[in-house]
């Protein structure tokens, strides 16, 4: 699996500590940054990840600022991506199962870095359940390509 990775400044710390848990997984990491602490724009971090995923150079997305809103509405603006925006571990594990999230958002201000690694792996290994929840999904993608 590939899986993108982008943070702004606010979540550039989180996203070293997930890169490991991608690699230890024994995934390819695509880092699109940042890879600073100065102010950046989240757009510009959230739209590539997502753009990768709904393009198909990446399986997966994972995100992370301040709080994880702002990624996931920018990625959300991307046809294709359902960017879950996801700070415990019960969400991380049904957003893959029921919703097929293709990309997380993480909020490093919310959390610290130990959950967010175990976000990230419960999110990464968990499969989509299909079945009843493939016509609701069906749906949201019938919304956004007409």
């Amino acid at each position: 699996m590939r899986v993108a990775i982008g943070a702004d400044h606010a979540g550039v710390m989180i996203k070293d500590d997930i890169i490991g848990v991608i690699k230890e997984l024994g995934m390819e990491v695509i880092d699109l940054g940042c890879d600073c602490k100065e102010s950046v724009d989240y757009p510009d971090y959230a739209i590539p990840v997502a753009e990768n995923v709904a393009n198909g150079t990446a399986d997966r997305g994972i995100l992370i600022c301040g709080t994880g809103i702002g990624m996931s509405i920018a990625a959300n603006k991307v046809e294709g991506i359902r960017c879950a925006l996801v700070h415990d571990l019960f969400s991380a594990k049904a957003t893959r199962q029921h919703n097929d999230s293709n990309v997380l958002a993480m909020g490093e201000r919310i959390i610290g870095p130990g959950l967010a690694k175990e976000i990230a792996k419960v999110w990464l290994e968990t499969d989509y359940e299909g079945g009843r929840h493939a016509k609701r999904v069906g749906k949201i993608t019938a919304y956004e390509t007409n």
